[in-house]
């Protein structure tokens, strides 16, 4: 699970067409390099989410190559909470109202079949699953998930997304969700773009913040998540959250897991 590779390839992807001109379809590339190729020889897993949507897009438009597209519409799947309206997703230009609905389609099959809800977490590791598919981005995103008692995740959603390496968030906007969700625990996490995965004195302020608005409301905050593509650090493993964890010793920091913290 921790050995899938997500190469930046779209960087490259870019420089190509702005050399090149503005055709509809992806440049020319090395075969390693083209995301149907590299979908076929390495399973799904293996692309990053704006390389599945250039794949399920097919084609772009005069103007705007099919990586572009995906970059756009992966921007606006990123900044709503539930699967857009077809008619959100075809104002972006290039879709029209059949990409859209391919891409809505697609979205609704994988939330019934294979989506987050009921995903039981037991251990950090089950986090750090459901929210990995985040980890290859630039800015950090700041994700919370909703449980029932039983731990079943109800819903997973990013609450808000930084500016370069920073993201701001304010209990309001996580508990909104948690209390519309009817929620008895979550969890949280966030990426960190630059890799390191230990904790920055503003992850403790709003951890703190955290928990203190959940002992109010009377919610299990069940743990905060700090990842990377491969890694990740837990707050609760680490004596930060639980029942030791106002005690005000200092602990040592464990590793979050086989490979270390960078």
């Amino acid at each position: 699970m921790n050995d899938f590779d997500y190469p930046d390839c779209f960087a490259e992807i870019w420089s190509r067409y702005m050399r090149k001109g503005s055709g509809s379809g992806l440049p020319d590339l090395p075969p390693d390099k083209r995301p149907r190729e590299r979908l076929l020889a390495n399973g799904p897993a293996s692309l990053s989410d704006a390389e599945l949507l250039a794949v399920i897009l097919n084609t772009g438009t005069q103007g705007k190559n099919v990586s572009i597209l995906a970059g756009e519409v992966l921007g606006l799947l990123d900044r709503n909470k539930n699967i857009p309206r077809i008619e959100e997703l075809s104002r972006l230009t290039g879709m029209g109202k059949t990409k859209a609905s391919q891409v809505a389609a697609m979205l609704e099959f994988g939330r019934r079949r294979w989506g987050s809800v009921g995903t039981r977490v037991k251990q950090p590791l089950d986090i750090f699953t459901l929210v990995r598919h985040n980890a290859d981005r630039k800015q950090e995103r700041f994700i919370s998930i909703s449980l029932n008692g039983a731990h079943e995740a109800l819903a997973v959603r990013v609450v808000t997304i930084g500016l370069l390496n920073r993201t701001i968030v304010h209990p309001r906007e996580v508990f909104a969700d948690l209390i519309q969700d009817r929620a008895a625990a979550f969890a949280v996490a966030h990426n960190h773009p630059s890799g390191k995965i230990l904790p920055s004195s503003e992850d403790d302020e709003i951890t703190e913040r955290l928990r203190a608005a959940a002992d109010i409301l009377g919610l299990h905050f069940l743990d905060h998540l700090i990842f990377s593509e491969n890694d990740w650090w837990s707050y609760r493993q680490n004596g930060r959250i639980g029942e030791n964890s106002r005690e005000g010793e200092q602990r040592a920091v464990l590793p979050a897991s086989a490979t270390g913290p960078d």
